[in-house]
Formats: C-alpha cells, sequence, structure tokens
C-alpha cells in the first residue's frame, strides 16, 4: 500500500484513469494507482480537486493536513468504518480498573523503551547517564504500584524528564539540546521530535478509525477538547522506537544538517526547510515500513505499520474481554 505525501507549495491532486496524480509546475508529475492508496498526508499549500475528495472517501482514503512546519490542521475522512457498540465500550471503560491496567502497561513499556534507546547510544558515548538510567527505572518500578491514572502520569512525567535530559547528552554537537520543547520546538532537535510524534498519532488516528474506534475516547490520557486521546494513548509505546531513535539516527548519522532547518523570528522556533522535511520524511516513511520480530504474539516479521494495525485489534480483544492483561505493549530489545 501507498502512502503518499505532499510537500511543495502549488501542488495540484487528482484523479484520472483510477489514478491519484500529482502535478507541480509543468515539468513535474507523478501517478499512483488509487487501489493501493492508504493515505495522503498534504503540507503547505497543494490542491485537491472535489473528484478526489469524493473518491478517497468512497474508499476510506484519509487525507490529512498540516502547515508547511509539520503543525497539524485535520483529516478528511468517511463515515464508513464508524462502530458505535465498539465506541460505547470505549466510554464505559474510561474511569474503570482496565484503564488503569492498561495505562500501567503502555507506560511502563515505553520507559523501558526509551531506556533501551539510550542504552544503544551510551554504548558509543563517553558521557555518564547513570543517574538518569536510575531515576528512569525507579518511576517505571513505582508505577506498577499506581492507584490511580494521575499517579501514573506523574511518574511517567518524571522518567520523561530524566530520559530527554540523557537524549540530549547523547546527540552529537550540532544537535544538542536541554530537554523537551514543544509549542513552539526552540532548538533542531526537539523540531524534528514535535514534527515526528504530530505525523505518528495521525497515523494511529487513521488506524483507530479503521477499526471502528472513537480515536477520542482515551483510557489514560484525560479527556481534552480537540485531542485524540485514545491515538495518544497509543502512541506512548511508540515514541521512542519510531520516532525518538529515528531523529538520532538522522542527526548522528549525519544525514541532516542545520542548514535544514529554518529560525522562526516571531517565535523562536526552529522548522525544517522543504529539503529538510523531504529528508524527514522519506527518512519515517522508511522506518515505518521496517520489518521486526517486536511483537511477542507473533512469529514473523511485520512492518511498524503493521504492527500497530495489531496492536489496535489486540486493544479490542482486550477491551471486549475487559481484561488489559491480554494487551502486550511492543518492547524493543
Amino acid at each position: 500500500m501507498a502512502k503518499l505525501y505532499v510537500t511543495e507549495d502549488g501542488a495540484n491532486i487528482s484523479i484520472a484513469d483510477r489514478c491519484v496524480k500529482v502535478r507541480y509546475n509543468e515539468n513535474y508529475c507523478t501517478k499512483i494507482p488509487v487501489e493501493t492508496m492508504e493515505s495522503i498526508s498534504i503540507f503547505g499549500k497543494a490542491q485537491m480537486t472535489t473528484q478526489c475528495m469524493v473518491e478517497c472517501m468512497k474508499r476510506g482514503i484519509p487525507v490529512s493536513y498540516y502547515s508547511r512546519v509539520g503543525s497539524y490542521f485535520g483529516q478528511l475522512e468517511s463515515t464508513g468504518h464508524v462502530r458505535v457498540e465498539r465506541q460505547r465500550m470505549q466510554c464505559r471503560l474510561y474511569d474503570s480498573e482496565f484503564a488503569l491496567e492498561l495505562g500501567k502497561r503502555i507506560m511502563q513499556a515505553k520507559i523501558r523503551n526509551q531506556e533501551v534507546v539510550l542504552s544503544r547510544y551510551w554504548r558509543r558515548s563517553n558521557c555518564s547517564l547513570t543517574e538518569e538510567m536510575k531515576m528512569m527505572r525507579i518511576s517505571e518500578n513505582k508505577i506498577g504500584g499506581c492507584s490511580s491514572i494521575d499517579q501514573l502520569i506523574g511518574y511517567e512525567g518524571t522518567a520523561a524528564r530524566y530520559y530527554f535530559q540523557g537524549l540530549g547528552k547523547l546527540v552529537d554537537d550540532p544537535f544538542k539540546f536541554h530537554g523537551r520543547s514543544r509549542r513552539p520546538p526552540k532548538d533542531e532537535f526537539n523540531s524534528m521530535l514535535s514534527l515526528g510524534y504530530s505525523i505518528l498519532i495521525n497515523e494511529i488516528y487513521g488506524k483507530i478509525q479503521s477499526k471502528g474506534l472513537n480515536p477520542y475516547f482515551g483510557f489514560i490520557h484525560r479527556d481534552k477538547e480537540k485531542h485524540p486521546t485514545l491515538a495518544s494513548d497509543l502512541m506512548e509505546e511508540w515514541r521512542a522506537v519510531i520516532v525518538d531513535s529515528m531523529v538520532m539516527s538522522l542527526a548522528n548519522g549525519h544525514e541532516i544538517l542545520l542548514e535544514d532547518f529554518q529560525h522562526g523570528t516571531s517565535d523562536g522556533a526552529y522548522y525544517l526547510t522543504n529539503k529538510g522535511m523531504q529528508k524527514f520524511i522519506k527518512k519515517f516513511d522508511r522506518k515505518l515500513c521496517t520489518e521486526t520480530k517486536y511483537l511477542k504474539y507473533v512469529e514473523y516479521q511485520v512492518s511498524f505499520r503493521r504492527a500497530m494495525d495489531l496492536q489496535i485489534e489486540q486493544l479490542i480483544n482486550a477491551m471486549e474481554s475487559e481484561d488489559a492483561s491480554l494487551y502486550q505493549p511492543v518492547q524493543i530489545r
């Protein structure tokens, strides 16, 4: 299946002869068979014809809209996959023991994955991460004894602070940073993290919808206006696995350079240039297509993109049984 990313301002997306066509200027045109199209992501001021929009909605192909620098605006979607009974079940399980136990499993796995990412780069460095690793393990262990979601989120937040403190030490000099900054990202590394998380959450958003669930009915993250909390829940175990490790590879592998960023004068933020955006998206899509055997309940290799599908199916099984132990978060090694 094909994922289409459009990053050029002025591009035109249309449909003809059962193909999605992207035309830019007079000299560039690409065609993708609509039967193979999984999703379309538009960054900036590209245009899509009404005929193409209608065909995407008929086929359940989500179309996501971002600013040129990666801020998410919204999504064109159909309602063909809605499963009301599953969404009622989501509501019923919100403030329940199921939600707490699911949260413990996901957040502990998230911290373990962060520890693995740190360990991989720590072995090649001369810096000390003893304090960071110690505090992350303490937080991970405390999550197991939490009696409320608020407690759980508090310990996860502590682990995250030490994790990003450690990650900042491991990045090569041009991209070194001091802690996580979000809105706006105050350095190049945080800019890449924010963009990666934005794309990832909307990748998961579309997969949640395709299974008939409601992306806004979460279990761990508390109800929040205009925020897809279930997508946030399910993204947690994938953050370090997909985005953080990929951004580290881009930075320390010198695949992306400081000249691939621009500095906003009004908000002090750092954003990728168009050339940098193309590098980032190419790397991101290649990461999602990477096949691994990280899922314990699958004996064969699957891509990260397919693994996210399987995790959502596993969540549905756990919900239907009201047994959070049936959900096995991904853990890297």
